[in-house]
Formats: structure tokens, sequence, C-alpha cells
């Protein structure tokens, strides 16, 4: 596995980026793993209890320690006040990330300002040759952060993935990526 040599903390104009810690169960869970309105376009489903908070920590340090998942908790720098995360799972070079913020913070250009920052961050790394992610047609939100966020639409696949917290249903998507430079392309 190419790990990534990413920061345990990084700062943006009103944010503070930190690697997930146990510590925060509580916090994920009352703030957006647990509610429904935030949960709707995850992969994941919905958190039940605090248990379900417990094992998701247990699986990101894991995955942090072997290099195939990083994720980060999003907080407000004037306060500390936790509001959302941002994940990234590394296959190798090839990259995919997504996010998630308390339907509290929506709106307040909270996710284009970290994906911004991440993007920057991502495109930096020698072993990263692709940077993607995709979303439900429907989420029009996260379409237009990722547009903002220097990400190309690619394309638009039919039945595209099952979204556990919409009844599973199989819901078109939305493909972005990334244009990285050659410098990270070369040899792959």
């Amino acid at each position: 596995m190419v790990k990534l040599d990413l920061p345990l903390q990084i700062t943006t104009d009103r944010l503070i980026l930190e690697k997930l810690r146990y510590e925060e169960a509580e916090e994920i869970f009352y703030t957006y793993a647990s509610k429904p309105e935030a949960t709707r376009f995850m992969s994941w489903p919905t958190h039940q209890s605090i248990d379900d908070t417990h094992s998701f920590l247990q699986y990101a340090a894991e995955g942090w320690a072997a290099g195939t998942d990083y994720s980060y908790s999003v907080r407000l720098r004037d306060n500390s006040r936790l509001i959302g995360s941002f994940g990234i799972i590394n296959e190798y070079g090839k990259v995919q990330f997504g996010y998630i913020f308390s339907p509290t913070q929506w709106g307040k250009g909270y996710a284009t300002e970290v994906c911004k920052r991440m993007m920057d961050i991502l495109k930096s790394q020698p072993a990263v040759y692709r940077i993607q992610t995709f979303t439900d047609v429907d989420n029009t939100a996260s379409a237009n952060v990722l547009k903002k966020s220097g990400l190309i639409e690619e394309m638009r696949s039919a039945d595209y993935f099952q979204f556990v917290n919409q009844n599973n249903i199989i819901k078109d998507c939305i493909h972005f990526s990334l244009p990285c430079t050659t410098e990270n392309t070369e040899g792959k």
C-alpha cells in the first residue's frame, strides 16, 4: 500500500480539520451521524446508537494506520465546535473522497472551503494519480460544491449506487474528478 503523507491537522480560514479521534464519538453521533437528513446521500447507514459511531471510529483508526482511509473531523476555528467530517479512501494512489456536515451548518460555504483546501493537499501528493468522487443526481448541493472546488463532471451513470439510507434504492449518479498534474501521473 502506498501511504499518503497527510498532515494530522489542516486549517482553512474558518475551519480546523484533524484526524478523527475515538473521544469524538458522542459529538459525531449527535452532530451528523444519527441525523437522517444528513446521512441521506451517504454510503454508510445512519448510526442508530453510539456503538455504531464507536465501530466506525475503530475502522477509521485502522484505515489511517494502514494508509487506506484518512478521516478528519471538521471544526469551527473560533470555538472548536464539531460541524462535520471529510474522508479519503486511498487505493494505491487513486483516491475517492466524501464529506458530511451537520444540517445546522448547511449553506455557509464550509463544504466548499474544506474541499478546496483538501484538493490542494491531495494534488500535492506524489503518490496520487487520480482524485474522484460521485454523488446522487438528486444531491445538487453537493454537485455544486464539487464544481466550485475545481472538480469536473466526467459522466452520469444510470442505476449506479444503492443508497442504504434511501430504502436501498439504486440511484443515478454523477462522477467527478479533479485533474492531476503530469508529475503525479508519470509512470502510472
